[in-house]
């Protein structure tokens, strides 16, 4: 894989409270990525930044919200999110990252 290629696929964890409650039960970190980003580009670049495992990878893309505005009906950009399983006993510390 291209190494610039895996800096760009990764935009961040997703903070929620269905992703809080995913981390604790299962295992699972959720993060927004690239809306052109496959499962296994995922995987690699997880398994490159954070020193772990990946056991499962699933993406979904969410549909951005139709809103209104003062210039009429607008739409929000579509999210593309990755839930990703890790090997059983593996964690990623997002406060205490080098």
């Amino acid at each position: 894989m291209n190494q610039e290629r895996l800096l760009t696929v990764l935009e961040g964890p997703h903070i929620s409270e269905k992703a809080t409650i995913v981390a604790d039960g299962n295992g699972q970190y959720v993060f927004k990525v690239a809306i052109d980003a496959t499962k296994l580009e995922v995987k690699k670049a997880v398994e490159s930044f954070f020193s772990v495992k990946v056991d499962t990878v699933r993406t979904l893309i969410q549909k951005g919200k139709t809103k209104r505005t003062r210039h009429g009906m607008g739409k929000r950009k579509d999210v593309k999110k990755a839930y990703v399983r890790l090997i059983e006993g593996q964690e990623i510390d997002f406060l205490n990252q080098d």
